[in-house]
């Protein structure tokens, strides 16, 4: 049995219905800075256990696992101080916000071996993706070339009214974005080479929100396959995860209801379609394998480096935009070192 904590208690409260419905999680402690929020939580959660402060989870013996669900801005900090004190770590999305947390971060993992680590790019427990990867493994959509993968953020008014314009730096590349890179990984079992990015505010202009609402990538992968991957936090649309997947043998077309596999280029052939849920996870789900796997000691089925993958591509968007050229993946990853993780 462990005893974990949660630090944040937006998303942070799903985090705490997963550790309280887990069999292998014996104390649930949570801390907010918000002490409103705090006694919300605690009401709709009785079991979970107050603390009075941060420090009352993050270094704190008596916790085994921290959930990091914070500002982005306070990730990175938490992130080291927890590994320092060997507590494992779920952290929410992203990991952090710049290169250099980054390559501190996975230093330190490297100096304390026994901590395990995960982050909440949970897409890869949807029950539709994992149904398309599994067509995808088995060849039913043939080679695959393109990808197009955009995230509706779906609530501008987080953006406009909230704490992501009060933070010295938010990327929606980085709190979106970072879901559909992985996703484009994960499905297509490729990584990245190159990424091209370019970005506009225009929806939030005039707001409190002082950074880009809108970031476009295009990102080349080994062997020759292309994916174009959005954040679009200003879009008049409910929150959606958009996936086009272009085969040489078919194209998978996500949709709400269910997705479509088209086998015919003629307009009168009618679609497979694929009635697998989705979303079809809970928030919480990544999570719940995660202490499994701490249980068990058995290998991470979404390791470390694969999460830092992800992030790569992210900073390579980060570093197109303001730069506004090209931008090789691989010196990402040599200044990440990843191959050594």
């Amino acid at each position: 049995m462990i005893n974990a904590g949660v630090i944040g208690l937006g998303v942070g409260e799903q985090h705490v219905i997963a550790l309280l419905e887990h069999p292998h999680v014996d104390k649930v402690f949570i801390w907010d800075h918000n002490p409103l929020k705090l006694e919300e939580v605690k009401m709709r959660n009785p079991n979970a256990i107050i603390v009075k402060k941060e420090s009352d989870i993050i270094g704190h013996a008596n916790c085994d696992l921290v959930c990091v669900s914070s500002y982005d801005s306070d990730h990175y900090d938490q992130c080291i101080a927890c590994i320092e004190h060997g507590q494992h770590i779920f952290v929410e999305k992203p990991v952090c916000l710049y290169l250099e947390e980054a390559k501190s971060i996975i230093n330190c993992l490297r100096e304390n071996p026994k901590v395990r680590f995960s982050s909440n790019l949970i897409l890869r427990k949807s029950s539709r993706f994992a149904d398309l990867k599994q067509r995808i493994d088995s060849n039913e959509l043939g080679e695959v070339y393109s990808i197009d993968a955009d995230y509706y953020y779906g609530t501008v008014e987080k953006l406009t009214k909230g704490w992501r314009g009060e933070i010295d730096f938010y990327s929606v590349f980085l709190g979106g974005g970072v879901h559909m890179v992985d996703l484009v990984r994960w499905l297509s079992g490729k990584e990245a080479v190159s990424v091209f990015a370019v970005s506009n505010k225009i929806v939030t202009e005039g707001t409190k929100f002082r950074y880009d609402d809108y970031v476009s990538a295009i990102i080349s992968f080994e062997g020759g396959m292309q994916a174009r991957v959005s954040a679009n936090f200003g879009c008049v649309h409910p929150h959606y995860h958009s996936v086009k997947v272009f085969g040489k043998k078919s194209t998978f077309i996500n949709g709400k209801q269910s997705g479509n596999l088209y086998y015919s280029r003629s307009p009168d052939d009618v679609p497979q379609v694929i009635d697998t849920d989705y979303p079809g996870c809970k928030k919480g789900d990544l999570l719940k394998s995660f202490i499994n796997e701490i249980e068990s000691d058995s290998p991470s089925t979404y390791t470390v480096e694969d999460i830092f993958e992800t992030l790569a591509v992210c900073f390579a968007v980060e570093q197109s935009v303001s730069q506004k050229i090209k931008i090789d993946v691989n010196e990402i990853r040599k200044e990440l070192n990843l191959i050594q993780i």
